[in-house]
C-alpha cells in the first residue's frame, strides 16, 4: 500500500522475539506473535495494533511483554486494539 511503511525483520526484532519466547511471556508455538511484538519494538513503533487478546493484548501479557522488551533496552510500544486507539469521535 502506498504511503504505509513496511517494518523489516531485523536482528534486534529476532532477539526480542526469542527473549519473549524463552522467558515464557509468549508461549512456544506462537513465534509469529513474538515476532510481531519484536518487530514493532525494534523499529520504535509508538503503537502495536492487534486483535490478539490471548497472547499479546491483555493486562497480564502487556505488562510481561513490556518488562522483557525494556530489559533489553528497547521501549515497548503501546499495545492496543484498533478500537482502543480509536482517536476522537464525533459521537
Amino acid at each position: 500500500m502506498a504511503g504505509i511503511p513496511s517494518l523489516a525483520i531485523s536482528d534486534e526484532a529476532i532477539e526480542l522475539a526469542e527473549a519473549l519466547l524463552s522467558n515464557g511471556v509468549i508461549p512456544k508455538g506462537s513465534e509469529n506473535d513474538a515476532l510481531h511484538v519484536g518487530i514493532a519494538a525494534a523499529q520504535g513503533a509508538d503503537f502495536l495494533l492487534t486483535w490478539n487478546f490471548r497472547h499479546i493484548n491483555n493486562a497480564e501479557m502487556k505488562s510481561a511483554i513490556a518488562r522483557v522488551v525494556e530489559s533489553l533496552g528497547f521501549e515497548c510500544p503501546q499495545i492496543c486494539s484498533p478500537e482502543e486507539l480509536g482517536g476522537e469521535s464525533d459521537d
